[in-house]
């Protein structure tokens, strides 16, 4: 029984880290976000989004000043030097290689 009590909450904290968050609004707001007030606010099917400079990594579509992540992208983060470890470059980011 406790294992299936761990499994819950592994699970819940799990789809809780896929939850979108608000971002900082940079013009118009991406596909699947509405506005309110400085920020962009995901909808109930907005995919995760960073801000875009130059061009979006791979399995990421732009969409106004920001890159959203399709439904064969993977985690990005803006590229400072070398990516860190489990990450490769793709242009100006580094993309989650797992």
């Amino acid at each position: 029984m406790r294992s299936l009590s761990l499994l819950a909450v592994a699970c819940c904290l799990a789809t809780h880290a896929l939850a979108q968050q608000p971002v900082l609004k940079n013009g118009s707001c991406p596909t699947g976000y509405h506005s309110s007030g400085n920020y962009c606010v995901p909808g109930s099917n907005a995919q995760p989004v960073i801000e875009k400079n130059g061009s979006c990594p791979s399995g990421y579509a732009s969409s106004g000043q920001y890159c959203v992540m399709g439904s064969s992208g993977k985690p990005a983060i803006p590229k400072s030097g070398s990516c860190p470890s489990g990450y490769q470059s793709s242009g100006n980011y580094c993309v989650r290689s797992h």
